[in-house]
């Protein structure tokens, strides 16, 4: 069996959509790209869950590079990365022949991107 190549962008919309695919995580990117920073347990009182499982939240954002974090012991410090989260961005607006899904990205004022999906359908199923 001949295994199949990836290319870049299918890899990051791929990683970006794992970590994206949870309400909490969602909040807790909308909660970060609204400051500068913030520490752990601003994030915790933001949301109606475990300590743990906040951090678990944490932990697969930070590796999909949508967030960083900083140790500022005896606290950790994290934010939105900016420069991922405009990349995520543009990947899940793609318009070319390769779309996965359509969507449409809008930038409020305080630019955290909203993605409102209109459908999940691939070009092989309109």
């Amino acid at each position: 069996m001949e295994s199949k190549k990836y290319t870049l962008e299918q890899e990051q919309i791929a990683r970006f959509a794992k970590a994206m695919g949870h309400p909490a995580r969602m909040a807790i990117l909308e909660f970060l790209a609204k400051q500068d920073c913030c520490f752990f347990g601003d994030i915790h009182e933001e949301l109606p869950i475990a300590k743990a499982t906040v951090s678990q939240h944490l932990k697969e954002l930070k590796e999909s590079g949508l967030i960083q974090g900083e140790i500022e012991t005896p606290k950790v410090k994290y934010c939105i990365n900016r420069e991922n989260w405009k990349i995520a961005s543009m990947l899940f607006s793609n318009s070319s022949g390769n779309v996965y899904a359509k969507r449409k990205v809008v930038a409020n004022s305080d630019n955290f991107f909203r993605i409102n999906i209109r459908s999940f359908a691939n070009n092989k199923h309109k």
